[in-house]
């Protein structure tokens, strides 16, 4: 008996984007074909510069591409206004940056609560609790952003992300500003989830350690996305 399909979770057809620059017009890149099925972990690689952050926009629908169309969950965001594309991230994105991204006024429990009160989410602080607890910070719920390391940060920041209870996290380099153990505590707590939730994960990073660990390697160069294979 054959396995069932996954569903496609978030695809992208001949994605491009230009820019409009003093000495002309940049094409970042071109042609970017995509298809990301659910629970899946994908790296996306490339050197500076290449685009990857503004390829994450895109997918994400933070910015819309020069050409091309882009699906979250089988809605194609260029036929959606600012605020249906808002809803949209809402309702299946979340994300975990390098900088972390936390209120420095709200302390670790209430930097999680918050996003979740901002969707309506029925007790909130309960299950902001929960996940600070989930990812060891159960004893730091009252501490401030400043009073946490950077690993104690990122921690903050992955109990948000979960929280919400998406369908696709991406992580923008999220062990750039982390010392090398405690990235990779972090990073075992990113994939740790991603099985636990059946969240896919689509990963920015300049590790190619990291981005072995993932079930598909995708490079962008040259104006060009390429699947490595594993």
């Amino acid at each position: 008996m054959n396995e069932p399909v996954s569903e496609i979770i978030l695809s992208a057809q001949d994605v491009a984007k230009r820019f409009d620059t003093q000495a002309g017009m940049l094409e970042l890149f071109r042609e970017i074909n995509l298809e990301i099925r659910r629970g899946e972990t994908i790296a996306i690689t490339g050197p500076s510069g290449a685009g990857k952050s503004t390829l994450l926009s895109l997918l994400a629908g933070l910015d819309l591409a020069s050409d091309g169309s882009i699906a979250i969950a089988g809605q194609n965001t260029h036929t959606l206004d600012e605020k249906a594309r808002a809803e949209l991230r809402s309702r299946h994105i979340s994300f975990v940056f390098q900088t972390f991204h936390l209120l420095p006024e709200l302390n670790a429990l209430e930097n999680v609560v918050l996003p979740l009160e901002i969707r309506g989410t029925t007790q909130a602080t309960d299950r902001a609790r929960e996940w600070l607890q989930q990812v060891g910070l159960g004893a730091r719920l009252d501490h401030y952003p400043a009073e946490l390391s950077g690993g104690e940060q990122q921690r903050v920041a992955i109990a948000r992300a979960f929280a919400s209870a998406p369908d696709l996290l991406f992580a923008d380099e999220p062990t750039g500003n982390l010392d090398e153990h405690t990235g990779e505590a972090i990073i075992e707590q990113l994939f740790q989830l991603n099985t636990d939730q059946n969240t896919t994960l689509v990963l920015i990073t300049h590790d190619n350690h990291l981005a072995s660990r993932c079930d598909r390697r995708l490079h962008l160069h040259n104006g060009k996305l390429q699947e490595w294979p594993q």
